[in-house]
């Protein structure tokens, strides 16, 4: 009986001293929490692709190699009646990459019916570059634009920076950058790279086949393909077709 007595001594003893341990716990633990990071850079946008040429991102060298990558293919022939010229396609070499879509665009702007074949007074033939030829065209960066306007005689600077193409005797000399992004009076009313590029391949061939430069007929009316667009539409609208 003192055994049993003892015993049950004991065993309440424990549960007191639990409940005691039980009573004066918290009920949980805290649960740690860090807080966010501080960004220590701003999150970079996404790049902005040129909206005159919405599909190329890679930046527009200004320098070059000076050295020029021909066509080597025949072209077709252009215009129905009047004067053949035949002409070479030479593209800078640091811009290679552009070649067939240069002769592309300048093929399909020569043969057009509203550019210089319209009147029935020129034809125009794309030759490869080992076969004699009238002029040209070329596909330069501005600096070697620069370069080849200058020994003709003409200077393309526009707040000392070479800006627009040229044409000197025997080429035609298409700037890369205008070639890439057009010129602020098209870009603003939203006129498509395309018709800028075939502007500036009628006007400089314009100058090859003799035509010199005019000015703007009046606010509104279509801007004459020897207008020099490049530096402001002056009232006119845009247009790259002398026919």
């Amino acid at each position: 009986m003192r055994y049993r007595t003892t015993v049950t001594v004991l065993v309440l003893a424990v549960i007191s001293a639990a409940a005691v341990v039980l009573l004066t716990r918290p009920d949980s633990m805290p649960v740690p929490v860090s807080a966010p990071a501080a960004s220590t850079s701003p999150a970079r946008a996404a790049p902005v692709r040129n909206p005159t040429e919405p599909h190329r991102q890679a930046p527009i060298p200004a320098h070059g190699s000076g050295t020029f990558t021909l066509d080597g293919s025949l072209g077709p022939l252009l215009g129905t009646a009047g004067r053949l010229r035949r002409f070479h396609i030479a593209v800078e070499s640091t811009v290679a990459t552009d070649l067939p879509d240069f002769t592309r665009t300048v093929d399909e702007t020569l043969g057009d019916r509203r550019s210089w074949i319209g009147d029935n007074q020129h034809r125009f033939q794309r030759v490869p570059g080992a076969a004699p030829a009238d002029f040209t065209i070329y596909l330069a960066t501005r600096d070697t634009a620069y370069r080849m306007c200058r020994a003709g005689g003409v200077n393309i600077r526009v707040g000392g920076v070479p800006y627009t193409s040229c044409r000197r005797s025997g080429a035609v000399i298409i700037n890369y950058d205008r070639w890439r992004l057009a010129v602020p009076d098209y870009t603003s009313a939203g006129t498509p790279l395309a018709t800028y590029r075939a502007y500036v391949i009628n006007h400089e061939v314009g100058h090859e086949l003799g035509h010199g430069h005019v000015t703007c007929p009046g606010r509104g009316r279509p801007a004459p393909v020897m207008q020099t667009q490049t530096l402001g539409l002056r009232g006119c609208l845009a247009n790259p077709w002398p026919h």
